[in-house]
């Protein structure tokens, strides 16, 4: 039947701006509601999905960022990397590709306003199959582009998101279609202003992609004595064009990296308990205890005991920090 030539007009498509408030709005339900009134990280039924909340700022502090995507729902965080440093909040979102040693802060966060975000591990070999796949304007790949970017938030992705935390009141759908949401999350960050730079990371044979197989060989060989030219050779690079891409991804050496996760690894041992100075700084990979110290406090800004005496005063753990 015609509609009758007195009924009301349809309503107008709600504003751009209108729609991605009423998105927020329920992101923020959703955490909410995901991290139960709990401070501290939740996983969910997705894997490599995890709610983050907290009720207060968190101090800066020295954090391995694993490849990722972020959002945030209520709050800030502040990011620096080298000399640049990154503010992203509920306009905005986070996207790390590569392994980074960052300082992470919180802040404006309180008891009645918490932080919330969410953060949802990144899948590299989905990643680099969608860069395959998709098409995408050719690439430079003697760029490296930088490991980590904070970006505007669309709704089209905003909108993924969400889908992808709806699928939580649905268990039995999660198996079959969160792999769906996830990959048009990908692509949503593929076709961004920086989806190139995202691209070059995610491709082996790019310098920077050969600079995240470097990351992962230094993490996982942390406590050893690594050879530069050995390294090199295994991520098929010169030692001189090794250096040159890592540092622009990473805003630091090889050898600086590898210090950086010793050092976390052995700030996550001190604050674990049970081990004394001496047995953490030859489980990190220091023949020389002293030394250890003198870099960790450098890092750090206390030494090992004091560190550890701080966050057991303050009823932190290694685990307190937000990634």
């Amino acid at each position: 039947m015609p509609p009758s030539p007195c009924a009301t007009a349809p309503a107008s498509a709600p504003a751009p701006a209108a729609a991605i408030a009423a998105m927020r709005g329920e992101l923020i339900e959703w955490l909410d509601r995901l991290s139960n009134g709990h401070d501290g990280k939740h996983a969910t039924a997705i894997a490599g999905l995890t709610i983050n909340r907290m009720s207060a700022p968190q101090p800066p502090q020295h954090v391995i960022q694993t490849p990722a995507f972020s959002v945030i729902a209520q709050g800030h965080k502040q990011l620096s990397l080298g000399q640049a440093h990154h503010t992203y909040d509920p306009m905005h979102y986070m996207v790390s590709a590569v392994n980074l040693p960052v300082m992470a802060c919180v802040d404006g966060a309180t008891p009645d306003r918490p932080y919330l975000g969410l953060r949802l591990d990144l899948d590299i070999a989905l990643l680099e199959r969608l860069v395959h796949e998709m098409p995408l304007p050719r690439m430079d790949t003697d760029d490296p582009g930088h490991g980590l970017q904070v970006e505007q938030l669309e709704a089209p992705l905003l909108d993924a998101v969400l889908r992808l935390l709806r699928l939580l009141e649905t268990p039995e759908d999660i198996a079959v279609l969160a792999p769906m949401v996830q990959r048009e999350i990908l692509y949503r960050l593929l076709s961004g202003t920086r989806g190139a730079a995202l691209s070059r990371i995610a491709l082996r044979d790019s310098h920077a992609g050969r600079v995240r197989a470097a990351t992962a060989l230094l993490r996982e060989r942390f406590d050893q004595t690594v050879s530069m030219t050995a390294l090199a050779r295994e991520v098929h690079m010169s030692v001189s064009t090794l250096h040159h891409h890592f540092r622009a991804v990473t805003a630091m050496s090889p050898l600086q990296f590898q210090k950086r996760v010793r050092l976390e690894e052995a700030r996550r041992l001190l604050l674990g308990g049970g081990l004394d100075i001496t047995a953490i700084a030859g489980q990190v990979g220091y023949e020389s205890p002293s030394q250890f110290s003198r870099e960790y406090r450098r890092l750090f800004g206390d030494s090992p005991r004091a560190d550890r005496r701080r966050w057991l005063e303050q009823g932190m753990s290694a685990g307190t920090v937000i990634r």
